[in-house]
């Protein structure tokens, strides 16, 4: 298990298995960085358009197939994931590289385990300009919500009733498992509509016609208020599970990647012994403790390394630090004034950036940001070189108001072109500020606090 935590996670990238990230184990840390990652997609290429769903069904053919007489898919979870995999694989390849949607330009994946153990997964596209979806009427092309007709389409109308189906739930089902505080927190049944609108929130309002067409699901007569947006070709191709939904909302984006990127399950519980008189001794402190619920299909799903998380360009992470305050690895047995002295300890990320700007004039043009497109950050030898191949973005790691010049030195980097150092970042017009909320201030980056004493000013003289 050690070697399996220390273990490199791999993604996906036309078919093929690309190293990403760690794979054992993730922490809420690592959660937030891949969402703040995911952010500078959008920062960089704009909202999503698709939000896609893909939940494995342990009844694919590949699957039982394999199954030894008296078996079901719950007692091979080892079968279950690398067919999972391998359709994922496909549905990848399919979507993205083969362009069925058309040309993307960003993407993130997630994968997540439901309560009950089956994996599922998010994907989330922005597609290139000459792709994007204009308005409601294209989104008819690709995403229907409706019962196909069962004499024309017999084997869609099948997969639709089987797969697409939401619920019932509400007034038909209470206990259904979507309901909470009496509701069903998805809204369904939806409302009819005669046409497809622009939603208020970050999914629009799918065309739902009342023609009168009902299939009797899991006990009860549903009509079109109750099926899940779909796409018929990625329904037939993959006979599962698959929710296509548009973002057609810049306010739904935040939600979007937050949701995909909400981290593992986790569970409160507590082991408490009564005394002779029944009660429980309540320790509030003792009671807490935080566990993954890890099913036996999420636990094979690691072991064979398959990916967990995928994105598309890759995200780098750019260092902010103080003069002379920037990270220096040794070795517990390493001399402290030997590690001081050490050049090789001197280069960071942020100072090799400055270095290069002072020899070469064409990078002088980049924001510190916008250097990874343009240039390949090489960790061992710890210098920057030109970039001859792939993409890359940049995103610069938070900074806390509260940490005071490091936050106003953030600032800055996000301004300022081409600076050779410390002290050529903080030069406004010839002349070097003592600090760098000084010069955000000249810059007119930052509001001062001297509008806030005049005012006070004013009111003590008033």
């Amino acid at each position: 298990m050690d070697t399996l935590a220390a273990g490199e996670h791999r993604g996906l990238k036309a078919g093929k298995l690309v190293v990403l990230s760690k794979n054992f184990p993730e922490s809420d840390r690592d959660v937030q960085c891949r969402f703040m990652d995911a952010m500078s997609l959008v920062a960089k290429y704009g909202k999503p358009d698709y939000f896609l769903t893909m939940t494995c069904n342990p009844y694919w053919p590949e699957i039982t197939e394999l199954l030894l007489p008296g078996q079901t898919p719950q007692d091979r979870p080892d079968i279950v994931a690398r067919v999972y995999h391998a359709k994922l694989i496909d549905f990848h390849d399919f979507v993205i590289k083969k362009g069925f949607f058309g040309k993307v330009a960003a993407w993130a994946h997630v994968t997540e385990f439901q309560k009950r153990g089956l994996p599922h997964e998010h994907f989330l596209l922005i597609m290139d300009s000459s792709s994007k979806l204009s308005g409601p009427d294209d989104f008819d092309k690709y995403i229907l919500v409706e019962l196909p007709d069962e004499k024309k389409y017999p084997l869609l109308h099948e997969l639709v009733c089987k797969h697409i189906m939401h619920g019932p739930c509400g007034v038909l089902n209470r206990n259904c498992g979507c309901m909470q505080d009496g509701a069903c927190r998805f809204r369904y049944p939806k409302q009819f509509s005669e046409t497809t609108e622009q939603g208020k929130d970050a999914y629009p309002i799918y065309r739902r016609r009342n023609d009168g067409h009902k299939v009797f699901v899991r006990k009860k007569w549903l009509d079109n208020r109750w099926v899940v947006p779909y796409n018929p070709t990625l329904l037939m191709r993959y006979n599962c599970h698959i929710n296509v939904e548009v973002s057609s909302s810049i306010k739904g984006c935040k939600y979007l990647y937050k949701y995909v990127y909400k981290g593992t399950d986790c569970a409160s519980f507590a082991i408490a012994n009564q005394d002779q008189n029944g009660e429980i001794e309540i320790n509030e402190i003792k009671q807490y403790r935080k566990a993954r619920c890890i099913t036996s299909i999420e636990a094979v799903y690691r072991l064979y390394r398959f990916p967990i998380f995928s994105m598309y360009p890759h995200v780098l992470q750019m260092q902010i630090h103080l003069p002379g305050m920037h990270m220096v690895p040794f070795n517990d047995d390493d001399n402290l004034e030997d590690v001081l002295e050490r050049a090789w300890n001197q280069r960071s990320m942020l100072t090799e950036f400055f270095r290069m700007n002072s020899e070469d004039p064409n990078a002088r043009r980049y924001l510190y940001r916008e250097f990874p497109e343009h240039y390949t950050w090489n960790k061992d030898k710890k210098i920057w070189s030109t970039r001859k191949r792939s993409y890359q973005i940049g995103r610069l790691v938070y900074a806390y108001p509260s940490e005071g010049e490091r936050f106003y030195l953030r600032v800055l980097l996000n301004h300022v072109r081409g600076p050779t150092s410390f002290i050529a970042i903080r030069t406004v017009r010839g002349v070097v500020s003592p600090t760098f909320r000084e010069c955000c201030e000249k810059l007119g980056l930052v509001e001062t606090d001297r509008s806030l004493d005049n005012a006070l000013s004013e009111a003590v003289a008033f």
